[in-house]
């Protein structure tokens, strides 16, 4: 997390290669003081897709005009440093949350076959990996280990995390927390049964 100037503002966000959440805010505002830290907070389960910057709107008036920054909380979202979308004023965690995962999900790029192997074929030498230094195995069934990537791409895109695609995402994020892959219960499942609900993991 950066702090932009007036002279740097315009190159930091462009040469991203993620998406650029920009917080303006002032010192002196009380909004501001309440907003940041929430932002700092859900920015953490994006930060594979988005960077944060704080931008101090006293310290770079340029910037401020030219993206028509007059009030603040303003909190801008930028895509090859261009403004996909931003919203004014004071919001709780959850609507920030929910505004974010919107604005990813109407900004998200079609990914290109070739990349999907290539992140498929990352999963399974990560997740062999995982399985050796645990005591366990990787299932060997491909499909079935297709099928489990699958679901974990579709529900990161559509959530922001890869969520166990056998168990139902709710929206609560302490409790969504335990269904990320490897999820919280998988261990114990391999002792009792064998294998871990999804089946991408076995004895």
């Amino acid at each position: 997390m950066l702090n932009l100037t007036d002279e740097n503002f315009q190159e930091e966000i462009k040469k991203s290669d993620k998406l650029v959440l920009v917080d303006f805010f002032a010192t002196w505002c009380g909004p501001c003081e309440v907003l940041g830290p929430i932002i700092e907070k859900v920015v953490k389960d994006f930060s594979d897709k988005i960077e944060l910057f704080k931008a101090n709107v006293d310290e770079f008036p340029l910037v401020s005009n030219k993206f028509n920054v007059d009030r603040i909380p303003n909190v801008v979202l930028f895509k090859n440093g261009e403004v996909v979308d931003s919203f004014i004023g004071l919001m709780s965690e959850s609507e920030t949350k929910k505004w974010l995962e919107n604005a990813l999900k109407n900004n998200a790029e079609t990914t290109k076959p070739e990349d999907v192997q290539k992140l498929k074929d990352e999963f399974i030498k990560q997740s062999e990996e995982y399985a050796k230094k645990s005591g366990f195995n990787l299932n060997p069934d491909k499909k079935t280990v297709e099928r489990i990537f699958n679901g974990l791409f579709e529900n990161e895109k559509k959530y922001g995390k890869k969520y166990c695609p056998c168990r139902r995402v709710t929206g609560n994020p302490e409790e969504d927390e335990k269904k990320v892959c490897p999820c919280f219960w998988h261990k114990d499942e391999i002792a009792k049964d064998g294998n871990c609900f999804c089946r991408l993991f076995t004895k």
